[in-house]
This record gives C-alpha cells, sequence and structure tokens, in this order.
C-alpha cells in the first residue's frame, strides 16, 4: 500500500479519479459522490458495499480544545457506519488533510445491486477498478439528481440495521426484501426499498419531494423550506416504523 496525503478542500470526485488513473485501487466504489476530501472521514463516506474508512490511514485536524494541530489514526477516528469522531465530537475537529493507504489490487466489490448488470451492458467480463467506477458512475448519474440541478443532500436516511431475528421475519412476510449482512450478526436492510414500498418515491408535500429516481434521496423544487424537508422526512419516518417496524434515522446533519 503507498500512503497518500490529500488536502482536506480538494474535490472528492477529482481525488478519486487521481488515484485510479495513478493504478491505485479500494476508491473505485465512492466516485461521484459530491463534497470534499476533508468531509469523507466525517461522515466515513460510503457506497455500493464499500466505507471510506477502510482505506484512511490517519486524519490531520485542528483541535479546537487543544489549541493544537493534532493526528488521528484510523481507530481513533472511531469510524462507523456513517459516523465518527468528528460527527461524535462535532464542534471539536477542523480536518485539514487525509493520508489514505491505497494499495495496488485488491479484490473488486461488486456484489451490490445492479452492479454486475451494469458491467455486463458495458461488455465488461473482466472488470479492473477504473471500469467498476464508470459502472457505478453511471448508475449514479442515472438515479441520483445533481444537488447543481435540483437541491439535494444525496441519500437522507442511512440504511437501518437490525437484528437476524427482524430481518428474518421481516424478509419472510415481505419475499424479495433486500438485505446485506452487516457487523455483529446484524443486517442491514435497504432504506430505499423500505420507502419505495410505502408509496413514497415521486411523491410530492408542498415544495419538497421524495425523487422520482431514487426514493432515498429528497429534493427541493425551487422554494421549499427547511421545515418542509423535516416535515415530509418525518411523515416517512413514520410510515416506514408503523408498516415494518423499522426507525429510519436521517443521514445529514439537521441544523
Amino acid at each position: 500500500r503507498a500512503l497518500v496525503r490529500v488536502e482536506a478542500g480538494e474535490n472528492w470526485n477529482d481525488f478519486v479519479r487521481w488515484s485510479l488513473g495513478r493504478g491505485f485501487c479500494g476508491l473505485e466504489n465512492l466516485v461521484l459522490i459530491p463534497g470534499t476530501a476533508g468531509a469523507a472521514p466525517i461522515q466515513n463516506i460510503g457506497a455500493y458495499g464499500v466505507e471510506v474508512g477502510e482505506f484512511i490511514d490517519h486524519v490531520e485536524a485542528w483541535d479546537r480544545i487543544g489549541g493544537e494541530l493534532v493526528q488521528l489514526s484510523n481507530a481513533e477516528c472511531r469510524f462507523g457506519y456513517r459516523d465518527s469522531v468528528f460527527k461524535q465530537q462535532r464542534d471539536r475537529y477542523i480536518v485539514t488533510s487525509v493520508t489514505f493507504a491505497l494499495p495496488r489490487s485488491r479484490p473488486l466489490r461488486m456484489d451490490y445491486a445492479g452492479v454486475a448488470e451494469e458491467l455486463a451492458a458495458l461488455g465488461i467480463e473482466t472488470p479492473t477498478a477504473p471500469a467498476l467506477a464508470e459502472a457505478i458512475a453511471r448508475i449514479r448519474t442515472r438515479k441520483l439528481p445533481n444537488p447543481a440541478l435540483i437541491g439535494n443532500a444525496g441519500s437522507f436516511f442511512k440504511n437501518p440495521v437490525v437484528a437476524q431475528s427482524q430481518a428474518t421475519a421481516l424478509r419472510e412476510a415481505n419475499p424479495g426484501m433486500p438485505a446485506w449482512n452487516g457487523a455483529e450478526g446484524q443486517v442491514k436492510l435497504s432504506a430505499a426499498w423500505l420507502i419505495e414500498s410505502c408509496g413514497f418515491k415521486g411523491l410530492q408535500q408542498g415544495h419538497a419531494a421524495v425523487s422520482e429516481q431514487h426514493a432515498l434521496v429528497l429534493v427541493n423544487r425551487g422554494q421549499a423550506s427547511g421545515s418542509e424537508i423535516w416535515a415530509l422526512a418525518e411523515r416517512i419516518r413514520e410510515t416506514v416504523a408503523t408498516r415494518f417496524g423499522v426507525d429510519l434515522e436521517a443521514e445529514p446533519l439537521v441544523l
């Protein structure tokens, strides 16, 4: 593995493309995620079965309490599902750079829904990391509205993690419900599937709406206030909880 230091203000997608162009791999599933490199560890961004924390060696940050520049190891970052010490103590650290440990080769993660089909559509039988990135970029472009054109914060809800027993009962009652093995014997469910199954995909409430492209994305049709977006989110959460007994947690930081 090679250590690659990236300043916090660098564009995330540009860095992913740069790393792939120089023969590194690992970040290909995280292509086209909007934002900066410095924001990546804060959220422990993830997509298509990969989380950025898997490839972070350490993070440099300004400690506002200690008044000094500190270096946090991967363990000290306390990465979890869309979580880190930077979210847990959100007023303490200002990320200044991130150092990644990037391999030259590793098994590609292609088991996420739709990825194998996209590779087949591209005529790719033996995928490389850049080819996988291209396939995922095509999927994201189709499914996720461009925030530069229509206001959105990307995936609005985290995929819920439940006990194995609850997942088994839900899948018996709802054949075809997607699920993935999570940490410590738990199971991760698809928030998008739960929301779409409740009939919310494409629904508009005032100026806030659920994207027609992806049920996990809430969009602003141009005039929605923050309270309108949150009211729609709460309606979705309550409906999913009533129907499936599953609690959805918002992914964006709500101020």
